[in-house]
Parts: structure tokens; sequence; C-alpha cells
């Protein structure tokens, strides 16, 4: 079937459609519903479904000739470690620790927040918890104390699972310590913390609370799958808001089971035992998605990177990974691509390496730039695939097909909308935009499985943030397109369209400009409060590794830039080049938070930042151009 007849069917006969990918997976109970539509927008999946995803993942395959496949590899230039576990023994490590979590009185629906660097143990306290029927919440290891607070207020976890320390380029960052403390902000008490002690720091235990990973792990028996409902949770993902306070989003068992199976072969065009790498974090969604559950879903080998792309220990770091562990596909950020690009921007390390098993590359997280599309093309000779999705959608929004059918790339779009997304393009009013004309990008409910049903405990947010702006719609907060063959452009976050004199302007297309600039590396535009206009936007650049160039007459040629290809209608007057740009730890830029900076107006630091000393550098940029401290 082509594309358009897989795309309309699902879109046309959704119950039929998602019925079918449901024989993707062992169910104890089959579902005779496949919509309960009874409650709009709250819809639900496979309502009368019962399976459990950790059967589904490690158990059936062992059962079904793939026990001694390799399911996992741990991969930590960190810690100079490869280590591999095949099916079976993955499935015998994650039963026994199930068994662990039992014995400490975790039971079906009881929550277990998971503390923890990029180590197997993590995935498999995951599947544990998914084994047994509890629901797993996991926030990045080394996250600020108070954040982790308020998450442990929001979820009031039974246990928490931490380890003693995660270790990035350079230093030990000890977990304990900032668990200790979020646990004495928190209103609401784990009963038991369970610690795994790594040789590079040892924790110091909690006497009558904290308990050890191995001694509990080694007394404990191996425990069997619990069936629970499809539409019971699976897991809680907090995502920052804009109020402050986290959104709990709530994934359940079948919808988020048939979806990602579904998109393996389908969007991804991987087959079973293929080795599919996800060089993403446990933390966000896409470690989630796809570094623990749809590959295993699929019956491939996934990987556990404990790494960065650059520095652990070179530019090359990516390219041994995929020829050491004959990786077919991989998919991260494309900030990981633009750091690569920086620091050997003629891809001499990727010569190094044999590649010749790799077949596809994608990309998502955020807005990939054509020039960085490009460079990775050009230098890997394999397809570069961006696609474009969300914390709240769980799985790809739009994409090229290329399980289904292979389209033409245009740089700046993932292509087109994922088999059952009805992607629109709305103005404030609630019509539709014109091709090419830019808004706000909704999906027409229902969403498809896989998707977040509601938040943790907060229906009436949920409301709020996602469906009431533009009724029979799910917001996504992304502004963009579509162009006359129906592509998707995601031009930038609906709060980062700018207006300037009346003129609604995209910081992206403004990216793309200066991203084409040969001493670049990486760009961000934010519009910055302007009494006459209203809006103006200012453009930072980090410079390639080696380019060796007055800083003046850089800003300079980026102003000219934005004036020649988008016109003086735009009013870029200013660029500033800087070291490095804000970052959160998944790579995504922190245009909100600039912006805060330079309109003067109160902001807090982001949870997620990865190094907080940069925004005092973008301060004096900002002050340097009239902006920020200065100007109140």
């Amino acid at each position: 079937m082509t594309y358009q007849d897989v795309y309309e069917r699902s879109l046309a006969e959704p119950e039929a459609f998602w019925g079918k990918a449901a024989e993707l997976i062992d169910w104890d109970v089959v579902p005779q519903q496949v919509l309960d539509d009874s409650r709009p927008p709250f819809y639900r999946w496979f309502p009368d479904g019962v399976l459990n995803t950790c059967h589904n993942v490690l158990d059936r395959h062992v059962d079904g000739g793939r026990a001694d496949q390799l399911a996992l590899i741990y991969d930590s230039p960190v810690t100079d470690t490869v280590k591999s576990f095949t099916y079976r023994e993955f499935r015998d490590e994650v039963a026994i620790l199930a068994g662990a979590l039992s014995d400490l009185g975790v039971k079906k629906g009881d929550r277990v927040i998971i503390y923890m660097p990029m180590v197997p143990e993590a995935a498999m306290a995951m599947l544990a918890c998914a084994r047994i029927g509890a629901i797993h919440s996991v926030v990045f290891g080394g996250f600020a104390a108070n954040e982790l607070a308020t998450r442990i207020d929001d979820a009031q976890p039974t246990v928490i699972l931490s380890a003693s320390c995660g270790i990035e380029p350079g230093r030990i960052v000890e977990y304990k310590p900032l668990l200790d403390a979020a646990i004495d902000l928190a209103d609401h008490k784990p009963r038991t913390v369970m610690v795994l002690q790594r040789p590079q720091a040892r924790a110091t235990m909690v006497e009558g609370r904290d308990v050890d990973w191995l001694e509990r792990v080694s007394s404990a028996s191996p425990v069997d799958c619990v069936p629970v409902a499809a539409t019971d949770p699976l897991y809680i993902l907090y995502t920052s808001g804009t109020t402050g306070e986290p959104k709990g989003i709530v994934r359940d068992n079948g919808g988020h089971a048939v979806a990602l199976a579904w998109s393996m072969q389908s969007l991804y065009g991987v087959e079973p035992g293929e080795t599919y790498w996800a060089a993403s974090d446990l933390g966000w969604t896409v470690g989630h998605s796809y570094i623990v559950y749809a590959p295993l879903f699929h019956g491939c080998t996934t990987i556990l990177y404990e790494g960065k792309p650059v520095g652990t220990p070179d530019p090359g770091a990516f390219w041994r990974v995929i020829a050491q562990h004959g990786v077919s596909v991989l998919f991260t950020a494309p900030t990981a691509f633009r750091a690569i690009k920086r620091d050997d921007p003629d891809g001499e390390f990727i010569a190094r390496y044999d590649l010749s098993k790799f077949q596809t590359l994608f990309l998502a997280g955020e807005r990939c730039d054509p020039d960085t599309l490009h460079w990775a093309e050009e230098k890997l000779g394999v397809p570069v695939i961006d696609h474009w999705w969300q914390t709240e959608s769980g799985w790809p929004m739009a994409t090229n097909p290329i399980g289904i059918e292979t389209f033409p790339i245009k740089p700046g779009s993932p292509t087109l909308p994922v088999p059952g997304y009805d992607i629109r393009v709305l103005k404030e009013s609630g019509e539709e935009c014109d091709p090419g004309e830019i808004g706000a990008i909704v999906v027409r409910l229902p969403l498809p499985p896989g998707t977040l049903p509601t938040l943790w405990n907060a229906d009436d947010r949920f409301l709020d943030a996602y469906m009431n702006t533009y009724p029979g719609f799910y917001l996504t907060a992304d502004a963009g397109y579509k162009d006359d063959d129906g592509y998707v452009y995601i031009m930038s976050r609906i709060d980062d369209i700018i207006n300037t004199a009346g003129h609604r302007l995209s910081t992206g297309a403004m990216e793309e400009v200066l991203a084409e600039h040969p001493d670049v590396a990486e760009c961000a535009v934010i519009g910055v409060a302007d009494e006459l206009k209203g809006q103006l936007p200012i453009g930072f650049v980090v410079l390639a590794a080696g380019a060796d160039r007055d800083p003046a007459e850089v800003e300079s040629e980026l102003v000219a830039m934005i004036r020649e290809r988008i016109g003086p209608v735009a009013s870029f007057k200013q660029a500033s080049v800087v070291a490095r740009l804000p970052k959160t730890r998944s790579g995504k830029i922190l245009r909100g938070t600039m912006r805060n900076i330079a309109d003067g107006e109160e902001w807090t630091m982001p949870a997620t930042i990865d190094d907080p000393a940069i925004l005092d550098e973008i301060g004096v940029a900002l002050s340097s151009m009239g902006y920020g401290k200065e100007q109140q």
C-alpha cells in the first residue's frame, strides 16, 4: 500500500487500522473495543484489553526464538565499559529486580521514581516496574533537589531507585546528596530508597530507609509478569510547565505498546534482529520510547550509551559505536550533529570507521536546520531524515515514513504527517491557514494510540494546556506551515513567532539563514521587546572550530545575510558571537529564558539546563547590545 492509502485509512477507519496494528502485541485479554470515545477529549484506546508490557518486550522474545540474541548493549566510554545482555539474560535480570521491588512492598499501581545515570540497571528498573504493574517515573540523575522534590510530591512514590553517582566528562556527579535534599524538601516521604553503589563514588546510606541495590537483588527471587489493563498507566514523565509546575505526562500500557511496535518497521524501516541506537537519555521521552521500549517490542538490539557525541573521547565517538556494534539506524538530536560538525567540520573522523552496516540517520528533538542536514548527508552518504514529535505524543507525529514509502527530502521539513495524526495549521480565529502561511500546529482529535490520555492527577490542567484553545484539536504549542505538497514545516514554538511592526516572522527561518554562514556552528534567534516595533529579532552564534575571524566582521555579515534573504521587514540589526549557547541536557536551546533575560523579566533557572554559567555569558552579551539588566 502507498503512504496515501495507509494515511487515509488511519483517519477514515481508525478502529480498523489500530485494531489490526494491535495484532503485533501479545494480549492476556484481546481487546474487543478499539476506541472508547464516550468522554471526549478523554479518548481511551483498547479499553477492555489486558496485557503486560514487560512480557511484550522480553518474555515473548525469549519464548519465541530470540533468547540468545542481544537485547541490550551498554557502551560507556566514560567508564571504558562495554557489556551486552541477551534477551534471556536481560529478562532474568529484570525478573529478579522485579522480585526485589515486590519484596519492598511495591505492588500494581504504586509509583516508583527512578533517579539514575545511563546504566543498564536504569532500563532494568523501568521494565521491572512494568513487570509488576507499578508506574515508573524517570527523573534525570543529577536533577536539582527542588525540582526532584516537586516530582516526589506529585507522583508520591513508594520507592525511589537511585545510584550513588553519574559520570560526566571530567567530573563525577554525586546523586545521593541531591536525592537526600529532595526528600527533605518534599512533603511526601518514600518508604524506601534503593541505591546502586558505583565504584566512582560511594553513597552514604540513611539507616532505616536506604537499602543496597546489589544486596537486595542477590536475595530476591524472580517474579512473573502481572496482567494490567491497557488503560492502566505504564509511566509518568514530567515535562516543564509554563507555570513552573512540572506536567506529568501519562502513558498507558496498551496504546503505547501498539503504537511503538507499529512504528519500528513502518516509520524507521527497521527489521527484527537489527541494531537500533537512539543516542538520547532515559530521562527524555526518546529514551523511554526508542532506547527501551520500541526496539525491544520489535525484537531489535538496542544501545544504551553513557557518553557524549564529542569529548568522549573525540568527535568520532558516534562512528566508533556504530562500527563496533553494527548499528543500522541512529536516532539523535540535531544539536549532537552540530557539535560533531563544529569539532570535525571536514568529517575526518568518519573515514576512520567501517560504517558499512549503517543505513539511516534520524534527527529529532528540535528543529533541524538545512545546513546540518546537508552536512550529515554529504559526510555519511546515507538518508538523513528529520522527524518531529513531542513528549506528549511519545512517538513521531511527522516523518518520512521509509517503511511505507519514501519521499523526496525537503530540508527544513520533517516531511508528512504520520498515519493517525490529522495535522492542521490554524489561524488564531480557528480557520485553516493557506499553504505557506504560518499558524498554530494542531492535531484533530482523537489522537492516535501511544499519545497522552491526560496529565497525572490533573485533568483540568490537561484541558487548559492542550484542548481548550481550539476545541476538537490538540494544541502542540508549535508554529509552522504546510506547503502545497502537504509537507509540514515546524518553524518554532508558538511563543517564538515574533511580531515586528505588524509582520509575523519566524525566528526559525532566520536561524536557517544564519546557519548557512560558513563560520557558524550553532545559532539562535530570539525576539526582544521594542517600544516602536513591538519586537525585534537578535541573533547569537557560536563559531565553528578553526574559524579565526574578527567577531565584529562575522556579525556584520550575518546582518547582511538576513537583510538579503528575508528582507528589511525582518529588522534584524544585531548579532553577537558567543562562546556557547544555553541548552537543556537534551540539547534544546533555551530561547525563552534568553528572551526573558533580554526583556528584563523575571525568570527562574531552568531545571534541565546543562550549564547555568552560560546564562551569565548571555547576559553580558545582551548588556553589550543594550538589553537585559542594563536596560532596566
